[in-house]
């Protein structure tokens, strides 16, 4: 698979894949789990009106950041957002209304995540995130990390539900999993990218666990938090962090 070199990865548009860059996707996959069951359950919208509402900002956060001349984390992390709320409540519509259940779901969803990579492969030789940096690749960027956070929605349902672990059990497998790709990552010699994309996915289901045990009945397993004042405390946690990611790098360029 070929590399990624320097100069074009200096005009990647997407952050470097650092500690931090991993704290706050799963932050904002959690936020995508309150904030997408606020709009369809709180505010009693339903599935469908909600994949509505987030399917379309989603379309215009990519256009934006499809436009954008250079990397700007607000846009970057918002479009993220967009894509996580949006696959949380296409994947309670795909796996709930529609009735294919989190099996057929997941499963579906997978073979959706794997097409869009090797459509991506086969189109322009690379399917690493230091490469996303023009508009073809960025369309298959998006596309891909849409359908992985919808798919990682139905995953951690499908294990806290279906599979009797609840929430903190579903969480703490997927935890684990992602454990083991960090092993991995530092003891072998195993595709950087193939690691990114199955971390990429495994974020999503655990932001989804920890997400359903922050906001749903104490009866079903959860905390029973408020979910709009949990997705306030998220959103601001991920700006915060955003904050300081910038000004670290700021720092580091003067240096």
């Amino acid at each position: 698979m070929p590399l990624a070199t320097p100069a074009r990865a200096a005009l990647s548009k997407v952050p470097a894949v650092t500690l931090g860059f991993w704290i706050i996707k799963i932050l904002a996959t959690t936020l995508g789990e309150t904030a997408g069951d606020t709009v369809s359950m709180s505010m009693n919208l339903g599935y469908l009106v909600g994949s509505a509402i987030f399917l379309g900002a989603l379309v215009i956060l990519v256009a934006a950041q499809i436009a954008a001349a250079r990397y700007r984390p607000f846009l970057y992390w918002a479009t993220i957002i967009a894509s996580t709320t949006a696959g949380t409540t296409m994947a309670d519509f795909a796996t709930r209304s529609l009735g294919i259940g989190y099996g057929g779901g997941s499963a579906l969803l997978l073979t959706l995540v794997l097409a869009a990579l090797f459509a991506w492969y086969r189109t322009l030789g690379s399917i690493a995130v230091e490469t996303v940096h023009e508009p073809r690749a960025e369309l298959f960027y998006w596309i891909t990390i849409t359908v992985s956070q919808t798919l990682g929605t139905a995953l951690g349902d499908w294990f806290a539900d279906t599979g009797g672990l609840g929430y903190t059990g579903a969480a703490a497998i997927f935890a684990a999993g992602l454990a083991l790709l960090v092993l991995l990552y530092f003891t072998t010699s195993v595709s950087r990218v193939s690691l990114f994309w199955a971390a990429f996915i495994l974020t999503r289901p655990l932001g989804a666990a920890v997400g359903d045990f922050l906001d749903k009945p104490v009866d079903h397993g959860g905390l029973a938090f408020s979910r709009p004042l949990a997705s306030v405390v998220l959103a601001a946690a991920i700006v915060l962090l955003i904050l300081i990611a910038r000004r670290s790098g700021r720092s580091t360029s003067a240096a």
